[in-house]
């Protein structure tokens, strides 16, 4: 009992007094960052047209997980990818991305579980970029089915006019060689043959002797 009271106790205390402080800390940055939004809002307004080109090269770059952290926002991945999360965060550094230095730091001091909220108010502005990008996408590929759609129509109705045209000209053809076969002479009547006549042949006696 006083091996427990002397040794593993404090050990234990110390442990759950910094995950405790650790979070205290955490919270106060993603407090200090939340005050800070209106800020990284107007930047990255001004900043979007140029951004644009960079975040999708970065994203089409990452892995399915990370997209899926980015379009979901939840816990459970955010933990589950906390490394590759991290990675993408210094990335964005790099590019000069709105609110990304100060989520990077509070990330890589506390853990990316303890700074959540400004990890995903960050993927959300990254998200907008990928939205805008699949439905332009989107709408292009339902142009295209639509035009195809229409180019089938077009042919179809090429085809019935096609075959119109053929019978109507049949029609007519018909017509005409009615017509010639009505103003054409009647065929000549064969005359009743008459029966031929037979002479009676007449009998010759043989003479008397």
């Amino acid at each position: 009992m006083g091996y427990w009271k002397t040794k593993v106790l404090p050990k234990i205390k110390k442990v759950f007094e910094k995950n405790g402080t650790k979070k205290a800390a955490a919270a106060e940055a993603s407090k200090s960052f939340d005050e800070s939004k209106e800020g990284i809002n107007t930047e990255f307004e001004e900043k979007k047209t140029e951004l644009q080109t960079k975040v999708l090269a970065l994203y089409e770059a990452s892995s399915t997980q990370i997209k899926g952290v980015i379009k979901e926002r939840d816990e459970a991945g955010l933990k589950k990818n906390s490394t590759e999360v991290q990675k993408f965060i210094d990335e964005l550094v790099k590019i000069d991305f709105p609110g990304s230095k100060a989520v990077s730091e509070a990330s890589s001091k506390f853990g990316t579980a303890l700074v959540s909220g400004p990890i995903f108010f960050v993927f959300e502005k990254v998200s907008t970029f990928i939205v805008t990008e699949e439905k332009t996408e989107e709408v292009a590929k339902t142009e295209e089915e639509t035009s195809g759609v229409k180019d089938r129509e077009i042919v179809v109705e090429e085809g019935k006019k096609e075959e119109t045209s053929e019978s109507a000209a049949e029609k007519a053809e018909e017509k005409a060689k009615a017509a010639n076969d009505s103003l054409a002479p009647p065929p000549p009547e064969k005359e009743e043959e008459k029966p031929v006549e037979t002479t009676p042949v007449e009998k010759v006696e043989p003479p008397k002797a």
